[in-house]
C-alpha cells in the first residue's frame, strides 16, 4: 500500500472494514487536486474514535469509495478554547476560522456588536473551513461554529466557570497578555477569547464586558492589530500558557 497523500474528515462515525464514499467538494479534490489512484492510501477521520488508514478501492465521477483498515491514533479532544469575535469580512473571516481551529478551539461564536457591519453570517462556510482547516493541521475533531449571538445575550448567558480574555485595545496597564494571564494558568481550565469589530466596542458595550466576573482585560501590544491577526496572537498566547 502506497503511502497516504492526505486526510479526510468523514461526518459520520468509522469502524474497521467499513466503505465510505467521498463526494463533493471532497471527492474532487482527491480525484482533481490529489489524482489519487485505485490502492493509494488516505487517512480519514470522524472526530469521535481517532483517525484510521483506508485504501482506495474506487474512483469514478460520482465519488471515491474507500475500505477503512486500522485505527492508528486515538481520539484526543482539544482545548476547552473558547473563540468569541465580531464578524468581518469573509475572506478574512474565513482566515481567522482556519487559524483558530489550527490553534486548538473548541468552539467559535460569532458575535454581533453595536459596530459589527457583516449581517447574514455563513455558519456551513465557516465550518467547512474549519473541517479544512483540521484535515491539514492533523487536528483529530472539528470546532464547534454557533450561531450569531448578540453581545447582551451572550454575556447574560455566561458561564461562570470560564474565564473570558477580552483583548483591549484601550488597555493601558503596559502589561503583555501572557503576564496578565500567567498567575490564571493552574487554577483555570476553562478559557475563551473576546475580539471585537473593526472600530472596538462601544463605550456602552465596554462597561458590560467589564462588569461579568469571568472577564480579565489584555493588551495586544501598542499597536491596534486588525481582527484575524488579534484572533491569532491571542489564541496562541493562551495555548502557550496552558499547554
Amino acid at each position: 500500500m502506497k503511502k497516504s497523500k492526505t486526510r479526510i474528515f468523514v461526518n459520520n462515525s468509522i469502524s474497521s472494514n467499513l466503505i465510505i464514499f467521498i463526494k463533493d467538494k471532497q471527492h474532487h479534490f482527491l480525484r482533481n487536486v490529489m489524482r489519487i489512484k485505485i490502492n493509494d492510501e488516505i487517512n480519514v477521520f470522524d472526530g469521535i474514535s481517532g483517525e484510521w488508514t483506508s485504501k482506495v478501492i474506487a474512483v469514478n465521477r460520482e465519488n471515491t469509495a474507500l475500505h477503512v483498515t486500522q485505527n492508528f491514533k486515538k481520539m484526543q479532544s482539544s482545548p476547552d478554547l473558547w473563540l468569541i469575535f465580531a464578524p468581518i469580512k469573509q475572506n478574512r473571516m474565513s482566515i481567522a476560522i482556519q487559524k483558530a481551529t489550527e490553534l486548538g478551539v473548541s468552539k467559535i461564536i460569532p458575535c454581533t456588536t453595536e459596530y459589527t457591519n457583516i449581517k447574514n453570517i455563513n455558519v456551513k462556510n465557516l465550518y467547512q473551513n474549519a473541517i479544512e482547516a483540521s484535515e491539514q493541521s492533523e487536528r483529530l475533531d472539528i470546532p464547534s461554529i454557533e450561531k450569531e449571538v448578540g453581545l447582551k445575550s451572550l454575556l447574560n448567558s455566561w458561564p461562570k466557570d470560564r474565564k473570558l480574555i477580552y483583548c483591549d485595545e484601550k488597555n493601558t496597564d503596559n502589561k503583555s497578555i501572557i503576564e496578565t494571564i500567567m498567575p490564571l494558568k493552574n487554577s483555570t481550565k476553562k478559557w475563551s477569547v473576546l475580539i471585537g469589530p473593526e472600530g472596538g466596542f462601544s463605550d456602552r458595550e465596554k462597561d458590560l464586558i467589564l462588569q461579568n466576573n469571568g472577564v480579565i482585560s489584555v493588551s495586544l501590544g501598542n499597536t491596534i492589530l486588525r481582527s484575524d491577526t488579534a484572533i491569532t496572537v491571542a489564541l496562541f498566547c493562551i495555548k502557550e500558557i496552558t499547554s
